[in-house]
């Protein structure tokens, strides 16, 4: 399998935003790192370096901090109706709409995913995302509770709740989702009252920066979101421990959320968290093969694997099992490789060499153990981050490839009998994200459905997301849920109000 080459042309706007170091914004102001300090993100296509950005580290930090302690306490933005604050969140989706091809631009450049996918999907369910929740900022409502208090005999009392903002938020956001993540992220946060610290990651910052500069343009006042690139064990550890923090949410990998949790402890800061994944596909023998068969490969091969809910434990109905191999290979085989920017491309590289040597190391494990490839397998090209979209078979449960998460284009195809046997082994994971059920029983998918340990579990489809539905893990797989009503529980609190009349 080779890499496709078309013809490429970048959009001017976010050519013109690599070209220059970019700055961190810190109290409504676009500043270097008070070290001087910068750091290199990198064109996954190619290696190459893109950009300089300031690297931001614990003193960056706490001016952010700061600076967010001051817009909630005393600025302009604890003023603000909430029908103010809706608006401003409105702009900005209108702003970030109207620059749909510089941002899905930056999210190939900097992420390496297929231009044609950051423009259909990632940047717009980001605006999508940002609209949706401006109508819940005048949504946030109390209750009145009609109270009896037995040692007050013949008192009466006016009892009410209010839904209130958390505070400062530090939100720390992963590579494979830049923009959207952060609209995941900046978007409740926003509508609820609060004001938001925000780390992205190392290996993407460019997209959040870029939105930094659309948030100052929507009129959000000075401080009210601060953004500070940086590497995790510097700027992410010092906003998760920082004292004057009020929550923290994070999104990335199980590994780095328990040590999140750790650093939180210092002043029990609240703690929002959407970790990994290794999330069963389940094909029954009655399901439409060809839609499941294009289903599965969407699942484990949308964003290059790249996915925390990705499909990458494909259970398959014995009877069936070699007619969907055989079809998810031969999609496999056809899939495009090449550089994002390239139209003909239908999967770009992986998002850094780290990512590249994890997972040809997942590979290398797999086959010793004694798994074999029916399609793919192996690193591609001579520069770039690239690897051949994998269908593994003859694995077995125990293997590392069936219970760690590769966070890659590979997925391993396991036969099953009943789902008697099925359940507990799609259940057998530390994990709990998601799962996928396709069958034309919608009662056996159901009682699945009921029965799988997962936050999300889609039947006959994959993949499926939208502002209003709630997202997040059962187990290891995190704290809250992201996305929908549920989302504004992670940045509100209660608080009860009592009066004697």
């Amino acid at each position: 399998m080779g890499i496709a080459v078309s013809p490429i042309q970048i959009d001017s706007n976010a050519s013109d935003f690599i070209s220059k170091p970019r700055k961190m914004l810190i109290d409504g102001k676009w500043v270097n790192a008070a070290s001087g300090k910068t750091f290199p993100t990198y064109n996954p296509a190619t290696g190459e370096v893109l950009a300089q950005v300031a690297e931001g580290d614990r003193a960056d930090i706490d001016l952010a901090v700061q600076a967010a302690r001051r817009a909630f306490d005393s600025g302009p933005w604890s003023r603000l109706t909430p029908s103010e604050r809706g608006k401003l969140v409105w702009k900005l989706a209108d702003l970030l709409e109207e620059h749909i091809e510089e941002f899905a631009t930056l999210e190939t450049l900097d992420n390496g995913k297929p231009l044609t996918v950051a423009r259909a999907a990632d940047v717009p369910l980001a605006v999508d995302m940002f609209r949706y929740m401006a109508g819940w900022a005048t949504k946030l409502e109390g209750t009145t509770i009609p109270i009896s208090v037995p040692y007050t005999p013949g008192a009466q009392y006016h009892a009410y709740t209010l839904r209130e903002p958390v505070g400062v938020v530090g939100q720390i956001i992963p590579w494979n989702f830049p923009l959207l993540m952060a609209a995941w992220k900046l978007g409740p946060a926003l509508a609820s009252g609060c004001t938001v610290v925000l780390k992205p990651a190392e290996q993407t910052p460019l997209s959040a920066l870029r939105l930094g500069e659309l948030i100052m343009e929507a009129g959000f006042p000075d401080g009210v979101v601060n953004v500070v690139p940086g590497y995790g064990e510097t700027a992410g550890a010092a906003l998760a421990a920082h004292d004057q923090v009020d929550k923290i949410a994070f999104t990335g990998s199980t590994e780095v959320g328990k040590l999140i949790v750790h650093a939180a402890a210092g002043n029990l800061k609240k703690v929002s968290l959407e970790l990994g994944g290794k999330s069963p596909n389940v094909v029954f023998k009655d399901a439409d093969l060809d839609t499941a068969i294009a289903g599965a490969a969407s699942a484990i091969f949308f964003n290059h694997g790249q996915c925390c809910c990705a499909g990458s434990r494909l259970y398959v109905e014995r009877p069936v099992f070699d007619q969907v191999v055989e079809g998810l290979s031969a999609k496999a085989k056809k899939i495009n490789v090449g550089p994002g920017l390239d139209p003909t491309t239908h999967m770009g590289p992986l998002v850094s060499e780290e990512q590249l040597q994890r997972v040809c190391n997942y590979l290398e494990i797999g086959m010793a153990e004694g798994a074999k490839a029916t399609s793919g397998g192996r690193k591609i090209g001579g520069k770039g981050y690239f690897v051949e979209p994998t269908v593994l078979v003859d694995t077995k449960d125990y293997m590392k490839v069936v219970q760690e998460e590769i966070f890659g284009p590979v997925v391993a195809a396991i036969p099953f009998d009943s789902p008697e046997e099925l359940l507990p082994r799609a259940n057998d994971t530390v994990y709990g994200l998601a799962a996928g059920i396709w069958t034309k029983d919608i009662s056996k998918a159901h009682r699945l459905a009921a029965s799988l340990r997962a936050g999300t579990v889609w039947i006959n489809c994959y993949n499926i997301f939208d502002a209003s539905l709630p997202f997040g893990g059962y187990k290891q797989s995190g704290w809250g849920r992201e996305m929908g009503k549920d989302v504004l529980e992670l940045y509100t609190q209660t608080k009860a109000v009592c009066a004697r009349l």
